[in-house]
C-alpha cells in the first residue's frame, strides 16, 4: 500500500476520500483554488496546496499544475474523486508518466467508455443490450433528423461525450427536433468541448437503475447490486436508493451479469458504475433493460451501496490501485436493509431548479448515527459561489425496511436548519413523504408528474408563522437593555406599558408585498396575540441550541429563526418562510423595476438573444438563453407586451439580478 495520496478534487467528495485515507494511515494532500482557501477539505487535510484562481479551468482542471503539486508534495497516488478530471484519460496517462498511482481505471478504459457512441458499439459486441438508436459518425442535421424518424418519437438527443444530463434533450415533436438539437450541441460544446450527438429511442415509463461494479488486476470482478436513480430533474439525479424497489432476484442477476460483462469487455479495474434504462411498464419482474453508459469513477450516490453492503468503496479503490485483490468475492457480498440518499442543493425548485448563490448563514444537520449519514463539504458561514456545483450535502438514511429508511430521511431533512440561500430542502422532504414514492411507483418523470405536490405555489404566512415571528421579535428585544447602567430604569421595560391603558403594541411584518400586523397584548397571565381577527395565547423560550420552543394556544413546537437585519427566516418542519420587520419610521427610497423587466436569475453567460427591441411578444415566449453552471436556462416573457430595450448581446457575462430586457410601459 502507498503511504500518501493527493485528492484532486474539492468539497464533500474530497473530505469523504480523505476520511478513509486517514483511517488507513495515509498522508492526505489537498489542493484548493482561491475561492476554497478556507474550505473544510483544506482544513481537514494533512497539508494543502493552492492550485490557482477560482474558475475550475484555471485550477482544478489544470493537469500539469496538479501533477507538479503532487510531485512537490511527495504524493505517491492521486485520487480524482468524481467530476473534474475523474474521467479524463489524459489525466490518468499523465499520472502514469509521472510515476504516480492513479486511483481509478486504466486510461484505455476511460477512453473506451468516454464516448457514448463507441461505448454502445462495444457493449453490443459484448452482448450487453443497448437502446435502439443512431450512434454513427455522420453528424449533419439531416442524418440525425432522419435517424430520429427511423427510431420513432419520442426520442432523446444526447451528447456522445456527455454525462449528468448536459447536452441531453427529449423531443416529442419532429417540428422541435432542429431547435432542440442546436441547444443540445451548444450545451455539449460548452461542457465537453465536443458536440457529437447520438439519437436514441425514449423508453416508456423509464426507470434509471445502475449497477456498482468493481474489478482488480487479478482477473476478479464483482457487482455490489443496484441503485435506483429514477427521481431526476434536468436529467440529473436527486434521490438515489439501494436496492431498487420491486427488484426481483432474476432481474438483479441478469443486470449484475451484464454489468460485469461490460467491465470485462474493457479490462476494467477499480470502481465503476454501469447505468441501465429499464422499461418499467410491467414492473421489474420481466422488464427489458438497456445499457446507457458506464461511469468510470466513484459515483455521487455510492454511500447507499456502502450502507446496505457494509463496505467502504474508497478503501476498495485504494487497495485495488495498490495492486491488491478485491477484498470480497461475489458470494461474500449481501444486501442488508435499505438506504436512500437525497442531494441537498442550493437551487430554487419553483424556478426550474435554477442554481442559487449566497452565504450559508445557518447550516446545522441532525446528529449522525448508524441510521443517518451526512456527507457535506461546506460549513456555516461559507459562500455557495458561481464557480462550482451547488451541492450542499448528501443526506442518506438506512433502515431494515424501505419505508423505515424513507421515514428517517424525511425526519432528517425536516430537522435540518438551513438559511441564507434558497435550497431544495423542503422539496426533498416532500418527495420522501409522497405516497407514490413510498409505494415505489417510480420513473424518470416522477418530479414532472407530481410537481404540484412537491413544489406548491408560494402561500402567505399562516397565523402560526406570524405568531412565531412576533414571539422571536419580543424575545430578542427583551435581551436588549435600553439603559444597562440602570437596570431599574423604566426605559428598560418591555411590557408595552401605557398610561391608563392596557399594555399593547403592534408589530408589523412584510409578507411578500403585504403588510401583516400582529397586535401584542401583555396580560398578567401572559401574551395574547391578535392576528387576522383571531386571538392566540402565546409563550416562548429559547433552548440551548438556539431553537425557539413556542406554545400557541397550548400547541407546542420547536422552530428555528435566523435574523439578517430586518429579515427573519423561519425554519419550521423543513419549510422556509421569510418575513421582514417593518420599521414604520423608515422612509421609502428608490424606485422599483418595472413589473415585467427580465433580470438574470443567477450569474452566467448570454448564449442567445432570441428577440429584438420593439418586438411584441406573448406570455412564455423564449427571449434569452443564459448559460450558468454548465447548463442552459431559457428566460421567457412574463406576460404579453412590447420589448422596450435589450441591454445584453450574445457572449456577455452578467451578474445575478442584472436587467436583461425592459418592457415598454403602458
Amino acid at each position: 500500500m502507498f503511504n500518501s495520496v493527493l485528492v484532486a478534487n474539492r468539497g464533500e467528495i474530497a473530505l469523504r476520500i480523505m476520511r478513509t485515507a486517514k483511517r488507513m494511515g495515509l498522508r492526505t494532500i489537498a489542493i484548493y483554488s482561491d475561492a476554497d482557501a478556507d474550505a473544510p477539505h483544506v482544513r481537514f487535510a494533512d497539508e494543502a496546496h493552492l492550485i490557482g484562481p477560482a474558475p475550475a479551468n484555471e485550477s482544478y482542471l489544470v493537469i500539469d499544475r496538479i501533477i507538479e503539486t503532487a510531485q512537490a508534495a511527495r504524493a505517491e497516488a492521486i485520487h480524482p474523486g468524481y467530476g473534474f478530471l475523474s474521467e479524463n484519460a489524459d489525466f490518468a496517462e499523465a499520472c502514469a508518466e509521472a510515476d504516480l498511482i492513479f486511483v481509478g481505471p486504466p486510461a484505455s478504459a476511460i477512453q473506451q467508455m468516454g464516448n457514448k457512441s463507441a461505448a454502445k458499439a462495444l457493449m453490443e459486441a459484448a452482448g450487453v443490450p443497448v437502446v435502439p438508436g443512431y450512434h454513427g459518425d455522420a453528424q449533419d442535421d439531416e442524418t440525425l433528423e432522419t435517424a430520429a424518424k427511423d427510431v420513432g418519437y419520442p426520442v432523446l438527443i444526447k451528447a456522445a461525450a456527455g454525462g449528468g444530463g448536459k447536452g441531453m434533450r427529449r423531443v416529442d415533436d419532429p417540428d422541435r427536433f432542429s431547435k432542440e438539437l442546436k441547444a443540445a450541441r451548444r450545451e455539449a460544446m460548452s461542457s465537453f468541448a465536443d458536440d457529437t450527438m447520438l439519437v436514441e429511442r425514449f423508453v416508456s415509463k423509464p426507470r434509471h437503475i445502475e449497477v456498482q461494479v468493481f474489478a482488480d488486476g487479478h482477473g476478479n470482478a464483482v457487482h455490489l447490486f443496484e441503485r435506483e436513480c429514477s427521481i431526476q430533474r434536468r436529467h440529473q439525479k436527486v434521490i438515489e436508493e439501494a436496492p431498487a424497489p420491486g427488484m426481483t432476484d432474476g432481474l438483479r442477476q441478469k443486470m449484475g451479469d451484464a454489468a460485469i460483462a461490460a467491465a470485462r469487455a474493457i479490462d476494467y479495474r477499480g470502481a465503476g458504475t454501469v447505468e441501465f434504462i429499464v422499461d418499467g411498464t410491467k414492473g421489474l419482474g420481466d422488464a427489458d433493460f438497456f445499457f446507457m453508459e458506464m461511469n468510470t469513477r466513484l459515483q455521487v450516490e455510492h454511500p447507499v451501496t456502502e450502507m446496505i453492503t457494509g463496505t467502504d468503496l474508497v478503501e476498495w479503490q485504494f487497495r485495488v490501485a495498490a495492486g491488491e485483490p478485491l477484498p470480497l468475492a461475489q458470494d461474500e457480498i449481501s444486501i442488508n436493509g435499505h438506504a436512500i440518499e437525497a442531494r441537498l442543493y442550493a437551487e430554487n425548485p419553483a424556478k426550474k431548479f435554477f442554481p442559487q448563490t449566497g452565504t450559508l448563514t445557518r447550516l446545522r444537520f441532525p446528529e449522525e448515527s448508524p441510521h443517518l449519514r451526512i456527507d457535506s463539504g461546506v460549513r456555516e458561514g461559507q459562500e455557495i459561489s458561481i464557480f462550482y456545483d451547488p451541492m450542499i450535502a448528501k443526506v442518506a438514511s438506512w433502515d431494515e425496511t424501505r419505508d423505515g429508511a424513507a421515514s428517517r430521511l424525511e425526519s432528517a431533512l425536516r430537522e435540518t436548519r438551513l438559511a441564507g440561500v434558497t435550497t431544495n430542502l423542503a422539496f426533498l422532504a416532500a418527495i420522501a413523504d409522497h405516497d407514490a414514492f413510498r409505494s415505489g411507483d417510480l420513473d424518470t418523470a416522477f418530479i414532472e408528474t407530481y410537481a404540484a405536490d412537491l413544489i406548491p405555489e408560494a402561500a402567505p404566512a399562516d397565523t402560526d408563522l406570524l405568531a412565531i415571528a412576533a414571539l422571536y421579535d419580543l424575545q430578542e428585544r427583551s435581551k436588549q437593555a435600553s439603559s444597562p447602567a440602570d437596570p431599574h430604569s423604566p426605559w428598560n421595560g418591555k411590557s408595552a406599558w401605557r398610561m391608563n391603558l392596557p399594555p399593547l403594541e403592534t408589530i408589523t411584518f412584510v409578507d411578500g408585498n403585504t403588510d401583516r400586523a400582529v397586535i401584542v397584548r401583555h396580560q398578567s397571565t401572559g401574551l395574547v396575540l391578535e392576528i387576522d381577527g383571531g386571538q392566540i395565547e402565546a409563550a416562548c423560550s429559547e433552548e440551548a441550541n438556539g431553537d425557539l420552543a413556542v406554545s400557541l394556544d397550548g400547541k407546542r413546537s420547536t422552530v428555528h429563526v435566523v435574523a439578517e437585519g430586518d429579515t427573519l427566516t423561519i425554519l419550521r418542519h423543513g419549510h422556509v418562510h421569510q418575513l421582514s420587520r417593518l420599521d414604520p419610521s423608515a422612509a421609502a427610497t428608490g424606485s422599483s423595476q418595472a413589473a415585467g423587466d427580465i433580470r438574470a436569475p443567477l450569474p452566467g453567460k448570454i448564449t442567445q438573444v432570441l428577440a429584438s427591441a420593439g418586438d411584441t411578444v406573448k406570455t412564455g415566449a423564449p427571449l434569452i438563453v443564459l448559460e450558468a453552471m454548465k447548463m442552459e436556462h431559457t428566460l421567457t416573457a412574463p406576460g404579453d407586451g412590447t420589448i422596450d430595450s435589450i441591454s445584453v448581446i450574445e457572449g456577455d457575462q452578467v451578474g445575478d439580478g442584472t436587467i436583461l430586457i425592459r418592457f415598454a410601459t403602458t
